[in-house]
């Protein structure tokens, strides 16, 4: 056998790796071995300690260093890939911590307004909710919410503010209108920080008589229940 054909698989590892979005190191795995062992060292070592009403939020890690540098990279940066390590991490720590054993919700990711979403290209809460699901066997839906209001970033604004700019910013969306879920709704978000999200959403769903279990998110930056 010729030697180029030996070393071909090599050679194709080298093709395809591409760069880490947070070091530039040569990877064929959205993250290098070195930026994937920091962003474990965030996991938390309790996902449920947030897990109470009236919205109960489990999360997979803190909201700092590598964590939220990945999550900007993700949103801002136009590296979607990342969403799948960190939806599959949370996944992975909700099947081994969930606090709702026997329930099999379905899964609605946070939606983006479509003029953000047309902008960005994705909604990265949407491709973190199918990674989850993928790991968890749980349904995803993808359009069980619609953000029918553009609102502003809520980066820098008072929780005061945060709230009132997601005042009536969603609705259910057609899928949940035309065929209303059996089951509660498990929602999925990157980063959960003052609530004012979720309570809008969970609100809006709740007003049409859907059940809420809680919101998964892959970083917070609450430090404690």
């Amino acid at each position: 056998m010729h030697t180029w054909i030996k070393n071909l698989p090599g050679l194709l590892n080298l093709f395809l790796q591409s760069h880490c979005p947070l070091c530039q190191r040569a990877t064929s795995q959205e993250f290098c071995q070195n930026c994937t062992r920091q962003l474990q060292k965030c996991q938390l070592k309790d996902s449920i300690s947030l897990w109470q009403e009236p919205i109960p939020v489990f999360c997979w890690g803190e909201y700092s260093g590598p964590v939220k540098r990945a999550i900007a990279a993700m949103k801002y940066e136009n590296q979607p890939q990342i969403a799948r390590p960190l939806g599959q991490w949370l996944g992975e720590a909700w099947l081994l911590n969930s606090p709702s054993r026997d329930s099999r919700p379905v899964v609605v990711p946070i939606p983006l307004h479509a003029s953000k979403q047309k902008q960005r290209k994705y909604n990265q809460a949407a491709l973190i909710a199918q990674s989850f699901c993928e790991i968890t066997g749980l349904k995803l839906k993808l359009n069980g919410l619609a953000r029918v209001r553009e609102t502003e970033a809520q980066f820098g604004l008072s929780v005061s503010k945060r709230q009132k700019n997601l005042d009536k910013a969603f609705d259910i969306g057609q899928v949940f209108r035309r065929h209303p879920p059996n089951v509660p709704v498990l929602l999925v978000d990157d980063i959960y920080t003052t609530g004012a999200t979720a309570r809008s959403a969970v609100q809006t769903l709740r007003q049409y008589g859907i059940v809420v279990l809680g919101l998964v998110a892959v970083a917070t930056t609450v430090k404690d229940g």
